[in-house]
């Protein structure tokens, strides 16, 4: 039986981020190379005929010469350039005719752009915070949000730029986060909304349509005290990595069947409104009230194998839901392939 031609799309960074170094978070989406390392084995344990190729300048010549032989790309890239970037990789495989796993181009654009995600879900009526994006540090700041507020650059993922620092209570914090933010992020816009002090929670989901698998909530009352109960760059990479990590990690989260019930139902009128394929996850965070708010979306999401880190999200809830990582990549293309032979979109 022939074997499927499955071409891994990654980026490798050469930098660990550092939550004090915002130059060397630039990378922070990134995987190490030692995570794409154990995922070529993992799809080559399934059998499948594996060839890796980095998401750089030289993909789109590789990906051309081997447009015929490839049955699919599995795609877990971010692009290097640009606040488009998740765009890129999915643009020019459908310009290749080529079957990849992940949502099509404008949908991966909109996502990695948080003030675009919140438009669309605004339109839809989708619970989400009111926010400004700031082009520079000295903007007039909209008087109806109030402080504190998070900073963030608006076209991030993985916590870059989100620090302890990220949160701020005065206009003149505001000003300076957001400087050093614009100033290190290439220009880069930055996004001000309103700092949540409830529950968090991190929502992954698979499939077409999609199966919503266990709820992850991190347990802020584990973290150093000078950490504050937020998903920054110095929880995410220091201390659910170095310190301690799957009892922070909770998953299944412990909710009320309304809490739950509310989650889920926004998380599935957010796939269906920003129309994602495939796989996702969803971040999530209360107010006071348990109401819940949609902060991001992440496509593709973090899959990281569990030699290399036992707190990534994706991987950690597919364990709860007694998934191994083995079947996790090859029910994602098993679902890839299904979307193609039913229907290309």
């Amino acid at each position: 039986m022939k074997k499927l031609k499955i071409v891994l799309l990654y980026n490798n960074r050469h930098s660990y981020p550092d939550p004090n170094d915002y130059r060397n978070q630039l990378e922070a989406d990134f995987d190490d190379p030692e995570t794409t390392e154990w995922q070529i084995r993992y799809l080559k344990r399934s059998g499948f005929e594996v060839i890796p190729i980095e998401a750089n300048e030289n993909a789109y010549l590789r990906l051309y010469r081997l447009r015929k032989k490839i049955d699919l790309v599995f795609n877990v890239s971010e692009g290097i350039y640009g606040l488009d970037r998740e765009a890129q990789l999915p643009a020019m495989l459908e310009m290749l005719q080529i079957p990849y796993l992940g949502s099509r181009p404008l949908t991966q654009a909109i996502i990695l752009d948080k003030a675009k995600t919140k438009e669309v879900l605004s339109f839809h009526g989708i619970p989400n915070l009111p926010f400004q994006v700031l082009r520079r540090s000295d903007e007039i700041i909209d008087t109806r949000l109030k402080f504190p507020l998070i900073v963030k650059p608006v076209a991030q993922g993985s916590s870059a730029g989100v620090t302890n620092e990220s949160v701020v209570f005065s206009v003149e914090q505001l000003r300076h986060q957001a400087k050093k933010i614009i100033e290190t992020f290439f220009q880069q816009p930055v996004i001000i909304e309103p700092f949540l002090s409830g529950r968090e929670f991190s929502v992954p989901m698979m499939g077409n349509p999609p199966r919503i698998l266990p709820i992850i909530e991190p347990n802020h009352k584990l973290l150093p005290k000078n950490y504050l109960p937020l998903d920054s760059l110095e929880v995410k990479w220091h201390f659910e990595e170095k310190a301690g990590s799957e009892s922070y990690l909770q998953c299944p989260a412990r909710l009320s069947r309304k809490l739950e019930r509310k989650i889920k139902e926004i998380c599935l009128q957010t796939w269906k409104a920003l129309e994602i394929r495939d796989w996702c996850r969803i971040d999530i965070r209360c107010d006071r009230e348990e109401n819940p708010y949609v902060l991001e979306v992440n496509s593709p999401p973090g899959i990281i194998p569990p030699e290399v880190s036992r707190s990534s999200y994706f991987p950690l809830s597919a364990r709860a839901a007694k998934i191994s990582y083995q079947q996790l990549l090859e029910d994602l293309v098993k679902i890839a392939l299904e979307r193609y032979r039913k229907n290309y979109l």
